[in-house]
């Protein structure tokens, strides 16, 4: 839990998936009001009953007292209109990686919620000056990238487009440290930090499986032995879903350029095929429910 208690009150969070409750339950727990926001209620249900299990399990490990952990489910509202986010004092969408639907978003949240001080995307690979070229002033719009499971991991990338204002960067950058996460400064350039070193190192780890070099669990089992990663690239890859690593792959390489961005076979087949990884239980690697 964050020792500082955050000047913002009032977060609202667009995406009820697994990004948008993993950052919603961080928010939570800081002490920070949260309106979940998803035009579907199904998923919306299905983000309560995860944030819910996840405080559940942070006080049965005595992370947290019972009464933070009820104080922090009371905190949270959830509704299907984005109409409801009018209020918050800061806002992070953390829908699908579709620039136009993202583009369609920002442009109705300029005018919903015109007090917040920062209007964020958690976006992995989009550009942020892209997302916010339909509005008539930019200047709040920066990117939060979030990394997965959000609620655990600590590092959040500030994206910082041209078109920023510098109150708006300052606001994100306090409440990401508010919230207990630790914030770095990158360009709005191509899939930014993590993202422009992890993904062609997942897509030549795919290709050395794909042409038969040696098994998935070698490949990884390699990379932790002998590069001392926690874990392999493959099991990455399952982690962040395979239609996620296919889309930032493909919109890295439309911005870059560099063709050995082009996402092998196997990876376009495995998602054909619905095996997205960890989310679906099977993907590289099956994955008991």
């Amino acid at each position: 839990m964050p020792d500082s208690t955050p000047d913002l009150k009032r977060l609202g969070v667009l995406g009820g998936g697994t990004m948008g409750s993993g950052i919603a339950q961080t928010a939570l727990l800081s002490g920070i009001d949260v309106t979940l926001v998803d035009v579907d209620a199904g998923q919306l249900q299905r983000a309560q009953s995860t944030i819910q299990s996840g405080v559940d399990r942070l006080v049965s490990r005595e992370r947290i007292s019972a009464e933070q952990g009820s104080a922090a489910i009371a905190a949270l509202t959830t509704f299907t209109d984005l109409e409801s986010l009018a209020g918050s004092e800061g806002v992070i969408e953390a829908v699908s990686e579709n620039i136009e639907l993202k583009q369609s978003i920002f442009e109705r949240l300029e005018t919903v919620c015109a007090d917040a001080a920062f209007i964020a995307s958690n976006t992995s690979s989009l550009s942020i000056q892209e997302i916010a070229q339909r509005m008539s002033d930019p200047s709040r719009v920066i990117g939060l990238h979030y990394f997965n499971p959000a609620q655990v991991l600590p590092l959040v990338e500030v994206v910082v487009p041209l078109t920023a204002s510098d109150e708006a960067v300052d606001a994100a950058w306090a409440f990401v440290e508010a919230t207990g996460k630790t914030p770095v400064r990158v360009k709005d350039t191509p899939a930014f930090i993590v993202n422009r070193l992890l993904v062609p190192f997942c897509l030549s780890a795919l290709r050395l499986w794909e042409s038969g070099v040696a098994t998935a669990e070698d490949i990884d089992r390699a990379c932790q032995l002998g590069l001392g990663h926690s874990m392999g690239p493959l099991a990455t890859a399952d982690l962040v879903g395979l239609d996620v690593l296919l889309d930032v792959a493909e919109s890295m390489q439309r911005e870059i350029g560099d063709p050995n961005l082009s996402p092998p076979t196997i990876l376009r087949r495995l998602v054909s095929a619905g095996r997205l990884g960890r989310k679906t239980g099977r993907g590289i690697f099956e994955h008991a429910g």
